[in-house]
């Protein structure tokens, strides 16, 4: 369980998984604000910094990897770790994902469990 409250940006098209997956965060002590694509998050970020981003590789318009690629050559975002969500296990698309920035990857649907270990692994990186 955290500290303190970290501040999550969950970005998933799918709103049953966004829901399912915020409130299993929310239990966990976290303060999760949900965005349905790549433009919401990128609006959510004008407001307020997240301290880990958590999204979905398939997301409409804009997709996970080139909102990775956005993240990572802004200095404003740059240092926030980013877990990507996906379905898809190919080795090609996971290694664009590390390529584009992203510093975990999870393959859904998910373990809560894992979710929770590598969030945490994530927060610790992002607070070093």
């Amino acid at each position: 369980m955290p500290q303190e409250a970290a501040q999550i940006l969950l970005v998933e098209e799918d709103r049953t998984l966004a829901d399912i997956t915020a409130f299993r965060l929310e239990l966990l002590g976290y303060m999760v604000r949900c965005a349905h694509s790549a433009e919401e998050a990128l609006d959510a970020l004008d407001h307020e910094l997240p301290d880990v981003i958590i999204l979905d590789l398939y997301l409409p318009g804009m997709d996970g990897l080139e909102l990775t690629n956005r993240l990572s050559n802004d200095h404003r975002t740059c240092g926030i770790p980013v877990m990507a969500f996906s379905s898809d296990s190919d080795l090609g698309k996971v290694q664009r994902a590390y390529a584009a920035g992203v510093k975990d990857y999870l393959l859904t649907p998910y373990d809560p469990a894992v979710l929770e270990r590598k969030l945490e692994k994530l927060l610790v990186t992002a607070h070093t």
